[in-house]
């Protein structure tokens, strides 16, 4: 996450979001999948990474601000602070007991991405294609999304397998969110990406798909070159470099320069949100960027926070409305979390 009033290094910080826009980016508390395998299942690395989000809005009050709702959002929002939503990337933590579930609500998490690379108690993974246990939901998991229902806490179907997200779809009373996946018509082989049939579902169930800025969620051709990336990496490497050094920063630059077709582009970005909007309409669509957990695969254009106007350029040129553009950056996404608190307090 870098350091949050000024970096270089990583993708955000108080002054780049200030210039891009951005008023309130998630916070992702990650649990790799090996956490799943200790006895916690990575609950004490959860509260860990709650715990320094919490420290940064201790350390600079007068920039940064927690929020548990759309509205406190808002308030933070003229107040100029940035705010810090919570979300949960690997519902592992949540253990064999569902009432962690109210724990990590408690604990301020706004969103559960139900796993991630592998298969966990709650269900199964797009990645994880040779362990697929559940086919679906486990037993388990069916009880974590009702009870998050029952909270008040989006699901998340991001790293799902299909048979998971139709699943969930089925079980969920609430509409559901995929936080960061784009179209498996750009991308047809991967099934980290949502199907036009999936997109369709999740419209009916109300929910809104966030689109993700990584080259190999964008474009066929930038999955089949990845591998290119490995030459950058040593590179750096072969210099004393990691990408977060800012001297590393021209030879990223020259790379993208000489082998554009393994980053895309902020229009490929336009593209996605055009695609979902002809399918199912523009509520239904939102930004899931993934900054700072694409690495240096972000399309040219849409290098950190800074840059999101370039986007916002793309679509009104496209024909977006201001209002439009509204119903991306927030709009939509806040209609899910009120609905999402609406039926939990109508029980």
């Amino acid at each position: 996450m870098g350091i949050p009033v000024s970096t270089t290094e990583g993708d955000f910080d108080f002054e780049r979001a200030k210039k891009g826009g951005l008023d309130a980016p998630f916070m992702s508390i990650y649990i790799p999948s090996d956490y799943q395998q200790k006895p916690d299942n990575g609950k004490a690395l959860a509260d860990s990474l709650i715990n320094m989000i919490e420290a940064i809005v201790q350390a600079h009050p007068d920039k940064f601000a927690l929020a548990k709702t759309p509205s406190e959002i808002e308030e933070n929002s003229k107040a100029g602070k940035i705010s810090l939503p919570l979300g949960m990337e690997n519902g592992a933590p949540i253990g064999n007991d569902v009432k962690n579930v109210t724990y990590f609500f408690d604990r301020g998490i706004r969103y559960v991405t139900l796993t991630h690379g592998k298969q966990n108690q709650i269900c199964d993974s797009s990645y994880d294609t040779l362990n697929r246990s559940w086919n679906g939901l486990s037993p388990f998991g069916e009880k974590v999304v009702a009870e998050m229902n029952r909270v008040g806490m989006m699901v998340d179907i991001s790293h799902v397998s299909d048979s998971s997200f139709y699943d969930v779809i089925k079980a969920s009373k609430a509409p559901v969110i995929a936080s960061h996946s784009s179209c498996r018509y750009f991308t047809p082989a991967f099934e980290r990406n949502m199907s036009d049939d999936m997109i369709k579902a999740l419209a009916k169930n109300g929910g809104v798909i966030q689109i993700n800025f990584g080259a190999s969620f964008l474009d066929s051709l930038a999955r089949v070159n990845s591998k290119m990336l490995d030459s950058l990496e040593k590179t750096l490497q072969a210099k004393g470099l990691t990408s977060k050094d800012s001297a590393a920063q021209s030879i990223i630059d020259q790379f993208a320069k000489n082998h554009s077709d393994l980053y895309s582009d902020v229009a490929r970005v336009a593209d996605h949100i055009d695609h979902v909007v002809k399918l199912v309409g523009i509520d239904h669509v939102g930004i899931g960027s993934d900054y700072d957990g694409v690495g240096d695969s972000l399309p040219l254009g849409l290098k950190d926070v800074s840059d999101y106007p370039n986007l916002f350029y793309v679509l009104l040129k496209r024909g977006y409305s201001d209002e439009d553009i509204k119903k991306i950056c927030s709009g939509n996404i806040f209609r899910v979390w009120n609905k999402v608190i609406e039926i939990s307090e109508k029980g």
